[in-house]
């Protein structure tokens, strides 16, 4: 009998396990089927970015020699449009010429960088186009710094160099006697404006500049060469200087346009600023390297978003994820459907508000894509596919070598298994993205950081086999079995608030500073109806001592409004590790929720003062009824 019993358990179970694999074996096909069309598209347009970034840096094009290029075949097209102003490529290449060889005899280097402070418009564009034809790096500094935040931006980059605008004289006071070998050059908009003392007059300098083209110059430029610098706060500390070479700014830039069927033929609207990856890169650079027109505007408005669309006729528009719920949140009117925008393109679309958007915008294709301003791996969704950042076909794994590695939740670091390679992810199992680093492909090249230590940083090693390397994007994100990417979080001290990520270590010393160098603590928190996480700070008084007004100062001082601490809570005691660390996660659990912790908080109201969060008031905000 017993023998019998075992003879149908084994029966038994080599049918299960054939019922099993002839069911894994049909999902398999039926996967394949449903997502061929979409991969044999993502292949095709893959291998055309790839082709074109293979001749460009066969025959050792740069980006300014690229833009050259078109400038000398359609000198008379519309490359941009600020402010009903049209630009041709004619007018362009000869504002770029002007400051190429105004700064080629001054007292810089080649590979020298300069720093560059300046509202959006057509001239930025221009100015760092100009100074990389005669081999300068430009740092594009973000406009919301101040103090001594600006100088490490800029001393980070090693700027031998500043150039600003008008608006940013005031700005440039406050610092200049902390860099005082920096060179300073003004350029202003009104012939009028007064140049500070000691700014050398950038604007009457270029007037009196030939526009002749650079041709010596720009013959011993590489693809490979440093382009310009923008800057990040990566997963810790400070911002960091991020290396966009040539080649970087080619593939970014081509990888969107030829992903998402973007043609020639195109207008973008792009109100993103110019010191970021999404306004300056892959939304102007489509005009520079793509022959595509671009609109750009001084600053992002809600309200003015839809109408220029419609004044400008565009046919594709970029977002921030913020900028699709801003939109949203504007009162209907006859512009919501009467522009042309075909596609809108970009980054942190929710999915909660991804169908209503598309909906009561009436646009046709959303291309969410991701990527790390520094990063070698980048994902686009280019299927309309609600809530995913990209896709990577099932069996394309050795083409583009991206991954979800498992990591812990309290470190962030990756877990390693017996042999002490990393572990991948499961379909459904959220993990760390990481891209495998090739020098050899510029897609899968890492150029990191100014700071090498900042680099190193970023790479972990040992992970598919022994002596490998691999980009670390500090991101959390989940791929289902369809091959699709969705942005879960991010790992480390940092947080995305505005559509700006924030570094808490900066903003916990400016804290600290302000209460009297005491025990304070930040940290991002969800709030219901926004996107991204909020700051809060946790500050530990027991005695209850700390001015909030001067806090509330302080913050506005020194930090831009999208760092500054949105909640604030007073501890009355400690949570400390075992080695002597604040328990942040525990912190950022509990959030602002008055009901569950005991502690005072208060709310940074629009007027710039901090309040007592009171149940009112905290549902109030829970409600989407205080506008963040």
């Amino acid at each position: 009998m017993t023998l019998v019993h075992q003879i149908l358990g084994s029966i038994l179970a080599l049918g299960l396990a054939g019922i099993w694999l002839s069911w894994r074996r049909r999902r398999f096909l039926h996967i394949l089927y449903m997502t061929l069309p979409r991969d044999i598209l993502g292949a095709f347009r893959f291998i055309k970015v790839n082709a074109l970034l293979w001749w460009w840096e066969l025959r050792c094009f740069t980006v300014a020699g690229i833009f050259t290029r078109l400038a000398k075949r359609n000198p008379e097209n519309i490359a941009f449009i600020f402010e009903d102003k049209e630009w041709t490529y004619k007018q362009l290449e000869e504002f770029s010429n002007r400051v190429g060889r105004y700064f080629r005899p001054k007292s810089l280097s080649r590979g020298d960088s300069v720093a560059l402070l300046m509202e959006n418009r057509v001239e930025y564009i221009g100015i760092w186009l100009g100074l990389s034809k005669v081999g300068f790096i430009t740092a594009l500094l973000n406009t919301n710094l101040r103090s001594d935040v600006l100088v490490h931006s800029i001393k980070v980059a090693d700027c031998k160099a500043v150039i600003f605008s008008g608006e940013y004289r005031e700005v440039i006071n406050e610092i200049r006697e902390k860099i005082p070998d920096l060179i300073l050059y003004q350029w202003s908009e009104n012939a009028e404006t007064t140049v500070i003392k000691g700014a050398k007059d950038l604007t009457t300098g270029l007037a009196k500049t030939d526009p002749e083209p650079l041709i010596a110059d720009l013959a011993i430029s590489c693809p490979r060469d440093k382009l310009i610098y923008i800057y990040t706060s990566g997963t810790t500390g400070l911002p960091k200087a991020a290396v966009i070479s040539n080649l970087r700014y080619m593939l970014m830039t081509c990888g969107v346009h030829s992903m998402l069927g973007l043609k020639s033929s195109d207008r973008i609207y792009d109100s993103l600023p110019l010191y970021h990856t999404a306004g300056g890169i892959v939304g102007a650079g489509q005009s520079l390297l793509r022959g595509v027109t671009v609109v750009l505007r001084r600053r992002f408005s809600a309200s003015n978003f839809w109408p220029d669309c419609v004044h400008y006729k565009c046919t594709v528009a970029q977002y921030i994820g913020e900028i699709c719920r801003y939109l949203l949140a504007v009162p209907a009117s006859s512009a919501d459907k009467s522009h042309k925008v075909r596609l809108m393109y970009g980054n942190g679309l929710r999915p909660q508000i991804w169908k209503p958007f598309v909906e009561r915008f009436n646009v046709k294709q959303i291309g969410e894509f991701y990527g790390a301003t520094e990063g070698n791996s980048n994902l686009v969704n280019i299927d309309n596919q609600i809530g995913a950042v990209g896709f990577l076909p099932l069996y394309a794994g050795s083409l583009y070598p991206v991954a979800l590695l498992k990591v812990d939740e309290a470190t962030g670091e990756p877990i390693r298994g017996p042999k002490g390679l990393c572990i991948t992810c499961e379909p459904g199992e959220p993990g760390v993205f990481v891209g495998k680093i090739n020098p050899k492909k510029a897609v899968n090249d890492f150029s990191g950081y100014v700071d090498k230590t900042a680099s190193e940083e970023k790479i972990i090693r040992d992970v598919f086999k022994k002596g490998d390397r691999v980009f670390n994007s500090g991101d959390i994100l989940v791929k289902d079995e369809y091959g699709y990417f969705y942005f879960k979080d991010r790992t480390g001290d940092t947080f995305r608030w505005r559509g700006e990520n924030v570094a808490t270590s900066e903003v916990e010393a400016v804290v600290s500073n302000v209460i009297g160098l005491r025990d304070a603590v930040v940290y991002g928190v969800e709030v219901p109806g926004n996107e991204g996480k909020a700051g809060m700070a946790a500050i530990y008084d027991p005695d209850h001592n700390t001015n909030l007004s001067d806090l509330a100062e302080g913050v506005k001082k020194s930090l831009p409004a999208y760092a500054r601490p949105l909640f604030v809570r007073v501890l009355a005691n400690l949570p400390m590790t075992g080695t002597f660390k604040l328990k942040k996660k525990d912190l950022q659990k509990e959030g602002f929720n008055i009901h569950k912790i005991q502690d005072p908080v208060y709310f940074l109201e629009k007027s710039g003062r901090y309040v007592k969060l009171t149940e009112e008031l905290y549902d109030n905000i829970l409600e989407e009824k205080v506008r963040l």
